[in-house]
């Protein structure tokens, strides 16, 4: 909303999301009444803010429940640019310096092992996010340090759809997050089909679980 910037110090002033983070909302008791459409209502939004970065040629980087805003009426934004980078490379490939630190749950394979991150790279990590929001704030790879997802993923294995949660996590949802995973980053979908695949989830997916009750 504005930049204070005359002198130190330096303030960047935003719009107050009153729920703050969005891991931390998920695992509230508000946030654990959530009904299913308002999930995918979160990745319809998360996907379009991330549809807009990649418009523009931004990286994230860091794409998690932690670093997504949530306001009053549940409306979620990106946040927390702070390891975003433009990409100005041909191959739209960011490659980071070897002292960079990444969470690695959500981090893709190419990016983990060869630190190269572009806009495919980030939308793993939103495959590991759509996680986070069906299974209501839940640690991805429950039980597995770092260097055991790593090793997981370069052998082609992935996370098993979430079961024995609240909400029953329908198949489409979780194809979806198995496209976010392909091995190969050009094969996972952009941004924009993600955004129209939340968007118009209960006309052609899963109509039974439309909620109208959530506020």
């Amino acid at each position: 909303m504005a930049v204070v910037s005359a002198e130190e110090p330096f303030w960047i002033i935003t719009e107050l999301m009153v729920n703050g983070s969005l891991l931390d909302f998920l695992r509230s008791d508000q946030g654990k009444k959530l009904k299913f459409n308002v999930l995918i209502e979160m990745n319809s939004q998360v996907a379009e803010g991330m549809a807009f970065l990649e418009s523009v040629n931004f990286v994230h980087r860091d794409l998690r429940a932690a670093n997504i805003l949530v306001g009053e009426h549940y409306e979620v934004k990106v946040a927390d640019f702070g390891l975003a980078r433009i990409l100005e490379s041909e191959e739209n490939v960011y490659e980071a310096n070897e002292n960079t630190k990444f969470p690695i749950k959500w981090t893709a394979p190419e990016a983990a092992l060869e630190r190269k991150f572009s806009i495919k790279s980030d939308v793993w990590s939103f495959g590991v996010l759509m996680y986070e929001i069906i299974t209501f704030g839940k640690v991805p790879y429950p039980g597995m340090a770092g260097a055991e997802v790593l090793s997981m993923v370069e052998k082609g294995r992935r996370m098993s759809k979430p079961t024995n949660g609240p909400i029953e996590v329908p198949d489409s949802y979780f194809s979806m997050m198995l496209q976010c995973w392909k091995r190969v980053p050009e094969d996972r979908p952009t941004f924009d089909s993600l955004h129209y695949f939340f968007d118009d989830y209960f006309v052609s997916t899963e109509p039974n679980y439309r909620d109208m009750d959530e506020m």
